[in-house]
């Protein structure tokens, strides 16, 4: 068979041909190639379980390729699709074949699959619209498998932020609790502080604004951890704004950086103190560098596996500033810095 298999293309916009002559597959190739449908190399019967190995996206097999071990190869990668695969098989059925008996059976061996049935002599224009069709089905089958990727996703996020704020609530709870000297003056500091932390979420997720400077995202997210004459996280840099985008992410990255503190790092700790510093050069590309370090805390040991947190503030500072960040586990506190091109994150000044 001349086609040759397009490896840059995902396995399900490419058709898999089981034929056992070879003026068979020679012809089918053809045929779907001058359509511009993507080919993979022609499949023999003893090949058949490894050319299934990614699941193409149409398996198109002739009556004579139809053999118990065929049969049994097919049905056997059929079982171990996913919940949203139905991989649709085109056969091509003999002339003198009994259609009806052949759907039966192919049916019963093969439930799940999407079957289509030509008796040949069938033409070209019509077997062409079949595969195409076919095509079709297969990418609204990834459409799902995206969508529920997605919502899996988005659950366990969903899940982790729900995580965070709770913890969030819990310290300043635990904050306020410790220096309150009466219930009416634990109620209005718990009130406010919670105050402060709803505005960090209204702030950044529903401002109208396409701006934001750094020293609000940084007061509104750091002023719910901070008693009354003891100041443990500093924030300090010049008057930097930012777009809405990379505000918001900003945001998401501190407010991942202060639960972990509150968990396991410096603020976990009565003496533990967070430094988070911002700077802007003067150079003629000028360029913006954040840092967040940490100390006073309990000792620090890199964990062996990054855990949901890390690998988001990894991720979102990476593609804020077009450069992976620095994530270090110093002996005596968390380390975070990023630096990138200001102009990839600027508001309008």
């Amino acid at each position: 068979m001349n086609t040759i298999e397009d490896k840059s293309l995902p396995a399900l916009d490419q058709v898999l041909i089981l034929a056992p002559y070879r003026k068979d597959a020679d012809y089918l190739g053809r045929l779907l190639a001058e359509h511009e449908i993507n080919v993979r190399a022609g499949a023999r019967i003893d090949d058949l379980a490894r050319m299934l190995h990614p699941s193409p996206g149409v398996l198109v097999a002739t009556h004579e390729a139809l053999t118990p071990d065929a049969l049994a190869t097919v049905a056997a990668h059929l079982e171990t699709q996913p919940s949203w695969a139905e991989m649709p098989i085109v056969v091509l059925l003999d002339r003198a074949s009994r259609p009806d008996q052949v759907r039966a059976e192919l049916g019963r061996v093969w439930p799940r699959a999407r079957l289509l049935f030509y008796q040949r002599p069938v033409t070209a224009v019509e077997l062409v619209s079949g595969v195409q069709s076919a095509l079709l089905v297969r990418l609204r089958q990834r459409d799902v498998r995206d969508h529920i990727a997605q919502e899996v996703e988005l659950r366990r996020e969903l899940n982790h932020r729900v995580k965070n704020i709770l913890a969030s609530v819990t310290s300043i709870f635990e904050m306020t609790r410790r220096g309150a000297t009466s219930i009416d003056a634990f109620a209005d500091d718990f009130r406010g502080r919670l105050g402060a932390l709803d505005k960090v979420h209204s702030a950044v997720f529903h401002s109208e604004g396409d701006t934001v400077s750094i020293a609000e995202i940084a007061e509104l997210t750091f002023d719910p951890y901070r008693l009354s004459g003891m100041d443990r996280i500093v924030a300090n840099g010049p008057p930097v704004t930012l777009s809405r985008e990379a505000g918001t992410t900003l945001a998401l990255c501190l407010h991942e950086l202060t639960t972990n503190a509150i968990k396991y790092g410096a603020l976990s700790h009565p003496d533990g103190r967070v430094q988070f510093a911002w700077n802007l050069s003067q150079d003629e590309t000028p360029e913006l560098a954040i840092s967040w370090k940490e100390s006073g805390g309990p000792d620090v040991e890199e964990p062996s596996r990054a855990g949901y947190g890390t690998r988001y503030v990894r991720s979102a500072l990476a593609g804020m500033f077009g450069q992976k960040p620095v994530i270090a586990f110093e002996a005596d506190g968390l380390r975070c810095e990023a630096r990138g091109v200001f102009s990839r994150v600027a508001g309008n000044q």
